[in-house]
């Protein structure tokens, strides 16, 4: 008696493929229904490698040996060896494909043994089991009831195991033909470059190929196992194109971002409203993206492109919001420059006047010129459809800038207020009521002129001390003149330096008029120690005013008296001078 197997090369180890399960049932059945005889167990290994067959047989023989261990047995057969059943043989055939001539003579060959399988040493065994001939009807017959009722002799397991084998011989075939298909690869690699249309009807197109190619090979195997291998088959092949059409839709969504980038700026350009111009440059790109979507669609699978859209969302999103957040900036810059140039310039040359109504004139100019620019940039960002809090933030940074450049101002010019001082104290001390230049004639009182000087110099220091942007009213200006222009003013002594308690400006805040640390500009010391330095500096102009009336009445006292010079009108020189003479 003898089994034969063909076995593939590359298919030694394998569990399916090299009918393990199919060994395991018959070692089983042989213990259960037969007694121990030599059966040979042929195996046959196809498409022989370079590998040497005496590497091969004991791995065989391995496996053979390892089914036997277990598979369960009976116990009268619990310690039987494999060796008092089956004569294990392994033979191979070369590649019908690459040496035809050779795979003919080792078949024929082949043949030859089964056809003297009953000579001594053949494929028959020890044919101790032999039946005669005219007990071979009855043997059969008891054979196939054997085997009708033993279920693990059903052929149909068997079937399905073959189908299995050859339906994923096929489909693996098949895959390996796809992977190297020239359509498929030209395909691949205009993807790889750019969008390529019709995509998705190509590619169906080399996928039916395939699958039909399957369907049909396998027709006549079973079909739950051709059917549930074509499935694997369909799941492999579209694993293996689908990175192409991810690729594809990477080029898609690259595109349509950049086609949405070039409309809005062109869009913007001709000066259409920025949501507007979001909304319709997206709603294009997205229509265009749809479109590419579905001719890159198979009809052999339903990808989803749901993740690629959204990140091409976000990556719209965030273009939008960048360019937005650019925009406004401009905007932003471009009214703070005008609010710049409305305010710094108009504040400073109120500070020249400075007066006691200068800081109205300011908070009134401030209110004026930030109210246009709050207006205007209302209307240049109300196309932006931005939400009320970012919009009433965005115009309150805008009045927040306008008041910070009068302040900013303002600190500027409290640090030239001594030189400020003593230009205004020049300009009233050395010029009239017509501001035209005094003439020191000796008829002027320098003491009130002097008294009129300071006390103009001093309004502006008490103008420059605090800013006053909020309207609220101080006692500032009179605590200086108190201090000041009354003579509260304490000399420090060489000994005792300290002040006096009871002296206003001996303090370095005015927290005592209300005013806010923060709209400080100068202190009350510092404005004493101004005051004190401003007095040293003009000492100078009062004295050379003193000087040049004294001056001027001592060049008068050289002129003769008035009836002498009315005698010298009418006599003339000579006869005055005789007239003299003769007095004398």
């Amino acid at each position: 008696m003898e089994e034969k197997e063909a076995r593939w090369c590359h298919d030694i180890g394998r569990e399916q493929a090299a009918n393990k399960p199919l060994l395991k049932t018959v070692f089983q059945v042989m213990m259960r229904l037969f007694s121990p005889r030599k059966t040979t167990l042929l195996f046959v290994v196809r498409d022989k490698t370079k590998t040497p067959l005496e590497y091969l047989e004991p791995i065989l023989s391995e496996d053979i040996q390892k089914i036997w261990n277990a598979v369960s047995k009976p116990e009268s057969h619990k310690d039987t060896p494999l060796s008092e059943f089956f004569n294990v043989e392994v033979t191979a055939l070369s590649s019908f494909e690459e040496k035809e001539d050779l795979f003919k003579e080792q078949v024929a060959q082949l043949r030859q043994r089964f056809f003297n399988s009953i000579s001594p040493g053949g494929l028959a065994g020890d044919r101790q089991g032999v039946v005669p001939a005219a007990g071979f009807s009855f043997s059969a017959q008891q054979i196939w009831r054997v085997i009708k009722e033993n279920k693990d002799l059903d052929l149909p397991a068997h079937k399905v195991m073959v189908a299995t084998v050859r339906c994923e011989e096929i489909a693996n075939e098949k895959l390996h033909h796809l992977s190297s298909n020239e359509d498929w690869l030209a395909l691949e690699e205009a993807v790889q470059c750019g969008p390529v249309s019709g995509f998705g009807r190509r590619l169906s197109s080399i996928l039916e190929t395939y699958f039909s190619g399957y369907d049909i090979e396998t027709f006549y195997f079973d079909h739950g196992v051709r059917n549930a291998k074509r499935k694997q088959l369909e799941s492999k092949a579209l694993d293996f194109v689908h990175p192409a059409y991810l690729n594809l839709l990477g080029h898609f969504r690259f595109k349509a971002l950049e086609d949405f980038k070039s409309r809005l700026e062109q869009m913007l350009n001709i000066g259409e409203g920025f949501a507007a111009s979001i909304c319709t440059s997206t709603e294009s790109c997205m229509l265009e993206f749809d479109q590419g979507c579905a001719d890159a669609a198979i009809k052999q699978a339903n990808w989803d492109a749901s993740k690629v859209k959204e990140k091409l969302c976000r990556d719209i999103n965030a273009h939008a919001l960048s360019v937005q957040d650019a925009k406004l900036s401009e905007l932003m810059v471009s009214y703070e420059k005008q609010l710049g140039q409305s305010l710094s310039e108009p504040v400073e040359s109120l500070f020249d006047n400075a007066g006691r109504d200068t800081w109205a004139s300011i908070r009134k100019l401030l209110t004026r010129e930030t109210g246009i620019a709050v207006s205007e940039f209302s209307a240049a960002i109300s196309s932006f459809e931005l939400d009320q809090s970012t919009v009433e933030k965005m115009l309150q940074d805008l009045k927040d800038y306008a008041r910070n450049v009068v302040e900013k101002k303002a600190r500027e010019e409290a640090g030239k207020v001594l030189i400020r001082m003593k230009d205004r104290f020049s300009a009233v001390f050395s010029h009239d009521n017509d501001s035209m230049p005094r003439v020191w004639t000796g008829k002027e009182d320098i003491k009130t002129i002097t008294k009129g000087a300071r006390t103009a110099s001093l309004s502006l220091l008490s103008v420059m001390v605090a800013i006053r942007l909020d309207g609220k009213p101080d006692e500032i200006e009179n605590i200086l003149f108190s201090s000041l222009m009354e003579g509260t003013v304490t000399a420090v002594s060489s000994v005792d330096r300290s002040i006096t308690t009871s002296d206003p400006l001996a303090s370095s805040s005015w927290e005592e008029v209300m005013v806010s640390p923060k709209s400080i500009l100068i202190t009350p010391v510092q404005c004493k120690s101004l005051w004190r330095q401003f007095k040293a500096e003009t000492e100078y102009t009062v004295t050379q005013a003193i000087s040049a009336q004294e001056a001027y009445k001592q060049s008068n006292n050289w002129l003769p008296p008035p009836w002498a010079i009315v005698a010298m009108v009418f006599l003339g020189f000579n006869e005055f001078m005789l007239l003299l003479r003769s007095w004398g």
